[in-house]
């Protein structure tokens, strides 16, 4: 099993004073990409995120590019890409370059969101998110399989066209679906796509990740798809003493306090298809330092986190993404969470 890094690049209005400038954050998060790459990391992975909402970063593969010019082995993707708010051509262009200027480094990782306030802004029905993603991600296929495409859909409609350029990974690189709920599960698994796991959304839909991955795995195996692969993303910090474990999940309560006007919390307005994350609102809401357990965070001593890690890999993920500076963490505290890691627990692993 693989470890990566990633960031949502965290800095909702919620934290208040807390609050970092925006483009200086930026920096800091090119800085601990590079810096992935010095530690062993095998791969960063940025979000996209608009307004200033929840995250700082628009434009995953603009970053990504940078990333690309200043690296020579570290892969490449988006914690993701927001696919029913851009055109699925425009995205597969914009990664099929970044997989040439990267010498094939590119992954993509598509989702949906959550966030009804970027749809707004962007005039897109947030209510119809769940068809107009799966139709998107036909496209990006397609586009992507096939020297020369058309398409004819409901929300998508092209005359025959090629992507420029062609991807270098062949047929293409690969594409992972954030998968918070059980349609999209299926509907990846059906489809021939990889996936992305978060822990505890997995254990709501499945009861735990390992039934997820399997559920995953067999679907995919059914549809006549062998060897697609499970991701997860997991908060992380190494600690010495009970201490600094308490202050990290405290750190992560103001994380989830933080995000939760993005999420729907009107049982009765949210779309049928997304209503599971008001169980989540619900649920972050009374959260105790107490209540977070390895279901959302890897934390506590080097033997306790390569425990977790571990069982991740029993249950047959392939990687973890590791999101290190989450809940308003300085850079320097993040760079040194990264070192410990690099120190006390990547030797377990690939």
């Amino acid at each position: 099993m693989k470890l990566g890094y990633f960031t949502l690049t965290d800095n909702p209005p919620a934290y208040g004073l807390d609050r970092k400038d925006p483009s200086r954050l930026l920096e800091e998060v090119m800085a601990q990409c590079l810096h992935a790459e010095d530690i062993g990391l095998n791969s960063v992975w940025v979000p996209e995120h608009h307004f200033g909402l929840f995250g700082v970063l628009p434009s995953a593969p603009v970053f990504l590019a940078n990333v690309a010019a200043k690296t020579k082995r570290v892969k490449l993707g988006p914690a993701t890409v927001l696919l029913p708010v851009q055109h699925p051509l425009k995205v597969a262009e914009e990664f099929a370059l970044l997989d040439l200027l990267s010498e094939g480094r590119a992954q993509l990782s598509v989702g949906r969101g959550y966030d009804a306030r970027e749809y707004i802004a962007f005039g897109v029905d947030f209510a119809e998110s769940q068809e107009i993603f799966f139709e998107g991600l036909e496209v990006i296929k397609k586009a992507w399989s096939l020297e020369t495409s058309s398409h004819e859909g409901l929300h998508y409609s092209y005359p025959e066209i090629t992507v420029l350029p062609r991807p270098v990974q062949q047929p293409y690189p690969p594409i992972y679906v954030a998968c918070f709920s059980e349609p999209t599960l299926r509907h990846a698994a059906r489809s021939g796509f990889d996936v992305i796991f978060a822990p505890f959304a997995a254990a709501m839909m499945f009861g735990s990740l390992q039934n997820a991955v399997t559920e995953f795995k067999n679907e995919s195996e059914a549809a006549g798809h062998v060897g697609r692969k499970a991701m997860c993303s997991y908060f992380v910090n190494v600690t010495s003493n009970e201490r600094e474990t308490v202050e990290t999940k405290e750190r992560l309560l103001h994380y989830f306090h933080g995000i939760l006007p993005a999420f729907p919390a009107d049982r009765a307005t949210a779309p049928p298809h997304i209503r599971y994350f008001v169980d989540i609102v619900e649920r972050m809401q009374t959260m105790t330092t107490g209540d977070l357990g390895d279901r959302s965070i890897i934390t506590g001593s080097p033997e306790d986190c390569i425990k977790v890690l571990k069982d991740c890999e029993a249950a047959g993920i392939e990687e973890v993404i590791l999101y290190f500076g989450f809940g308003g963490w300085d850079h320097s505290e993040t760079m040194d969470s990264m070192e410990r890691v690099a120190k006390e627990l990547s030797p377990h692993f690939d």
